[in-house]
């Protein structure tokens, strides 16, 4: 018995971790049978594996669901095409030189072609048109084509993954592994636009060998071996026909495979289940082509046995595929009806939760629900638990679940984002269609579709249908579902109504849980220095201005070394913020380390300063009201002009009008950071961009 190191299955593991030294030999054994003569049975058996290895590719391309799958087919085609032209160098030297060129070879000759060389010539002129003019120039073509179009959607398919990334449907690890795919892609259809001309030179350069053989050999049999013309037109241009047609064959099945390769779109099964899923997924298709061959085989002129026997087999088709068709549709009731009667009862409705509102929540019309549903592929549920997760990471605070209901007084695509009952924003989705648009500017009109505005930026945008997304990528832009559209919005509605998600009781665990690991600095605190609604206030206050709370421990002993002090929360969220100066100005800054800022005018700063007030909710710059419209106006259109260019510029001013000035005009320009000097690191380069001056506007 043989042992283990020996058995068939271990010398194929020996064999293929050694593939890269047999490639290699192999590749020298190719280089070196154009140099040196072989005998023909060795042709024989290289003509062989040549057939062989071209059924392989071709099959192989069948059975793929992805061209990444096969990521190595140009430098095949190209060591392929280069084994061929050096068998069809062997086979010229063994024909010139004998008059004979192995077994393979004369079987072609004589027993494909009947032995009849104007038959052989004919049917292998047919064989290399095919194979160059329809093949070659098609898979050509279609690879220059999918190459530009590839490299032309990279950016819409980037920003597609980085809206699943916000949308919390993907991790870090998967939006990674989808950029390197769409980078192979696109280097795999270059490549290959690139190999299909080997195929284009291997078809002329077989059509220019066996003129040469036919002439060459005509000279030799007739001067040097004393043929007459007939004898050596005989031999010399069956041999050189055998010759074509055993290198144009698997010529013709690697150009085939190349062709199916590019020309197949990625999908989840093989060709052939793919072929037979859509082609015989239309049973009344097939019930109409019985009908029109029954009919032309009705036809005088027309034999009608062949047309008979077609239309029975389509009909029989289209019967019962019918019948199965109607079958399912049945089962699927049957698993319907039984999974209702063998669902527990529902509980009495607890009319304390029509009195409680929650703190925020999602209503939805009746066309929605389906997203809901984990039967109909709905994971809206779960993409909204993961959305949630991945704000309270990045705030650094407890959000609680949000809970989602339908509402049939809204219209059936609606929805609406409530906050303690009430509502703060809506929108309007159609399930079975995906929304494209483009962040970057106007849509492509070319890209038909039912126009609307995107919910959360209010772009414009286009509803389309899902066979239209690799279009719409091709155009450069962003194709996303309709779970992803709500699951934004809801992110951004989330994000920017934070501070009022966080109450007493948010605050409370969250202190809790510093305490298991920070006692002391708790224990300083609260409840001696602040009480729990006062932190809340200094969180809320950093909420307000996109602040996280992650480093809450931080926050905690800078709170608690200024509360002996003070006991006013405006104040010590500014000495907070200078304490997180770090966090803040790595927040704001490029991702060059520059920090782009508009600074104050120092007479507008003075008169700024001079003007505030204090008052029970805080201090507030008490301006003239035209004073006022200047400032916001002048900050407005100069943002407007900075990001226009790409800036995404901040407010710089000194740390006493910080405050005032960001409540001046954060009704207008929310989303404006205002920053004082003493938040920002000396390790930070500062590029001023923009002035407000006094007479601004």
């Amino acid at each position: 018995m043989p042992s283990p190191a020996t058995t068939p299955r271990s010398a194929l593991m020996s064999i293929i971790k050694s593939a890269d030294v047999l490639v290699a030999i192999a590749f020298v054994f190719i280089v070196a049978i154009i140099i040196i003569p072989i005998r023909p049975s060795l042709l024989d058996v290289l003509l062989v594996i040549n057939i062989t290895l071209a059924l392989i590719i071709v099959l192989m391309t069948l059975f793929t669901t992805e061209v990444l799958h096969l990521s190595t087919f140009p430098s095949v085609l190209l060591v392929a095409t280069l084994y061929r032209l050096a068998l069809n160098i062997s086979s010229t030297r063994l024909i010139l030189t004998e008059a004979r060129a192995g077994e393979v070879i004369n079987a072609f000759g004589e027993f494909v072609v009947g032995g009849n060389y104007v038959i052989g010539l004919i049917v292998f002129i047919i064989i290399t048109v095919v194979q160059f003019v329809v093949i070659t120039n098609g898979a050509g073509r279609i690879a220059e084509v999918a190459a530009r179009f590839t490299l032309d959607a990279m950016p819409g398919k980037q920003m597609s993954i980085d809206a699943d990334l916000n949308a919390g449907l993907i991790d870090e690890n998967e939006a990674r592994a989808r950029r390197r795919k769409i980078q192979r892609e696109a280097d795999f259809f270059g490549a290959m636009d690139g190999a299909s001309k080997f195929v284009r030179g291997d078809a002329i350069a077989g059509v220019i060998i066996v003129l040469i053989n036919i002439l060459g050999g005509l000279i030799i049999g007739m001067v040097q071996r004393g043929m007459d013309f007939e004898t050596a037109v005989r031999t010399y241009t069956i041999l050189t026909v055998g010759d074509g047609l055993v290198a144009t064959v698997p010529a013709l099945l690697v150009s085939t495979a190349a062709g199916m390769l590019v020309t197949r779109s990625a999908g989840e099964e093989s060709f052939g289940k793919d072929f037979t899923s859509q082609f015989f997924g239309f049973p009344r298709v097939l019930g109409i082509a019985a009908a029109i061959l029954l009919s032309l085989g009705l036809i005088p002129d027309l034999p009608f046995l062949p047309f008979f026997v077609m239309a029975l087999a389509c009909g029989s088709g289209a019967f019962i595929l019918l019948r199965e068709d109607r079958k399912t549709v049945l089962r699927k009731q049957e698993e319907a009806e039984k999974e209702e009667e063998e669902a527990p009862p529902k509980p009495e409705e607890d009319l304390r939760s029509l009195i409680k509102p929650d703190l925020m929540e999602i209503e939805i019309g009746y066309n929605l629900v389906s997203l809901t549903e984990k039967k109909e592929g709905g994971e809206l549920l779960q993409r909204i638990t993961t959305a949630r997760r991945r704000l309270s990471a990045e705030l650094g605070m407890i959000i609680r679940p949000i809970r989602i209901r339908d509402n049939l007084q809204l219209p059936p695509n609606s929805y609406l984002i409530k906050l303690k009952g009430n509502e703060i924003a809506r929108g309007e989705l159609r399930p079975g269609y995906l929304l494209a648009l483009n962040p970057e500017g106007a849509l492509p009109e070319e890209l038909a579709g039912i126009p609307t505005r995107e919910p959360t930026f209010n772009l414009p945008a286009v509803w389309i249908s899902p066979a239209q997304k690799e279009e719409a990528e091709l155009m450069g832009c962003t194709v996303v579902d309709v779970a992803t559209v709500l699951i934004t919005h809801l992110t951004e509605v989330t994000r920017s109504h934070a501070a009022e998600l966080l109450g007493r009781q948010e605050v409370k665990e969250m202190v809790d849980m510093v305490k298991e690991t920070r006692p002391a600095v708790v224990e300083e605190l609260i409840p001696g220095l602040m009480s729990v609604g006062e932190v809340q206030k200094v969180l809320q206050n950093l909420l307000r201005e996109q602040i996280p709370l992650q480093d809450l421990p931080s926050i905690l002993e800078t709170l608690a070394d200024y509360a002996a002090s003070t006991r006013d929360t405006d104040l010590l969220t500014e000495y907070v913020r200078q304490s997180m100066a770090r966090a803040i100005s790595a927040r704001f800054a490029g991702e060059e380390g520059k920090l782009f800022v508009i600074t104050i005018d120092p007479g507008l700063e003075k008169a700024i300063a001079a003007s505030v007030q204090q008052t029970m909710h805080g201090s507030f710059p008490v301006l003239e009201p035209e004073v006022s419209q200047r400032i916001i106006q002048g900050l407005s259109s100069l943002t407007e002009r900075l990001r226009q260019r790409g800036l995404s510029p901040v407010v710089l001013t000194s740390p006493r009008i910080r405050l005032p000035l960001r409540r001046l005009v954060e009704r207008f320009l929310p989303d404006l950071p205002v920053i004082s000097l003493n938040e920002v690191v000396p390790q930070l380069s500062l590029e001023a961009v923009g002035v407000l001056k006094e007479n601004e506007g």
